[in-house]
């Protein structure tokens, strides 16, 4: 795409099926760079990857070329396989169906990286489903409170 400039920044976040705290940290070590290799592999920019026991949250560019839904799918079906395969023990492991994602502008950069870096800090006090709830109110999306959560 010739004369084609973006700067797609997202923060996306999802959660193990159910929410189970299956997110260790011998799992973790190896999942948040195998996150970032899918993103980079499609075309997008990783800028950092964290999370507790039971989700993830992810800031990385988005590619003008791919929508979001798909980069979603592909992230979480491919992650998905590799723990399966590479960690067999883990073949209950699974992610939820669907994800929360915002745009992120330029300006507050350094604040989402810093609020993402600080996950198992910020969530001994509030639960993922808290954190949702309070980031769709914040950007002031409209939700089915029975159906938020799978």
């Amino acid at each position: 795409m010739a004369h084609t400039y973006t700067n797609l920044l997202i923060h996306a976040l999802f959660s193990t099926k159910d929410r189970q705290p299956m997110l260790d940290d011998e799992l973790k070590t190896r999942l948040f760079p195998y996150l970032a290799g899918i993103i980079t592999t499609l075309k997008g920019r990783p800028v950092i990857i964290s999370g507790p026991k039971d989700h993830v949250h992810l800031l990385f560019v988005l590619p003008a070329t791919l929508p979001l839904a798909d980069l979603m799918e592909k992230l979480k079906a491919n992650s998905s396989r590799w723990v399966h395969e590479d960690f067999p023990r883990r073949g209950d492991f699974a992610w939820q169906s669907g994800y929360t994602a915002f745009s992120v502008s330029q300006s507050n950069l350094a604040p989402v990286r810093r609020y993402i870096v600080q996950q198992e800090e910020h969530h001994r006090k509030l639960t993922y489903q808290e954190e949702v709830l309070a980031l769709l109110k914040r950007h002031e999306i409209q939700y089915d409170p029975h159906y938020v959560f799978d």
